[in-house]
């Protein structure tokens, strides 16, 4: 088996980004959610960015949403990602509220577009890593 080339979360992330990645590997995504005022959040962090409270719960979310905005990579960092381009990178607004980045897989170029509903899909690339990309919906 070929090495993972591309980049992974590092393993020494503060527990509340543990979280996260835990969730993601067990193929669900859940995100914080603050206990003050109910706003989730992505990408976690110790207080809420709206009241500042440090309280938070861990959520499941549904893992749809739209795509606000998007770009199409024609050079990748590193080698590893350039056999892959050109390829869409999404910035998506979940239906829960937070936006989050990542590819889209699944689709023509010219098929995509703002306002896109689209889904969280997961890619277990390593026996201890799994990323997360979205798909149409």
């Amino acid at each position: 088996m070929v090495a993972y080339a591309k980049f992974l979360p590092p393993d020494d992330l503060p527990a509340f980004h543990q979280t996260f990645w835990e969730s993601v590997r067990a193929h669900k995504l859940a995100l914080q959610c603050c206990n003050g005022c109910g706003t989730f959040r992505f990408i976690p962090m110790e207080i809420c960015p709206q009241c500042h409270s440090e309280s938070d719960t861990w959520r499941t979310v549904s893992g749809l949403g739209e795509i606000y905005t998007y770009t199409i990579v024609h050079r990748g960092p590193t080698a590893a990602y350039n056999d892959e381009a050109p390829y869409p990178i999404v910035h998506v607004t979940l239906d829960e509220g937070p936006r989050m980045i990542s590819n889209l897989v699944g689709i023509a170029l010219e098929a995509i577009h703002i306002g896109m509903r689209v889904r969280v899909i997961y890619e277990d690339v390593t026996a201890d890593h799994t990323i997360f990309k979205f798909a149409p919906a």
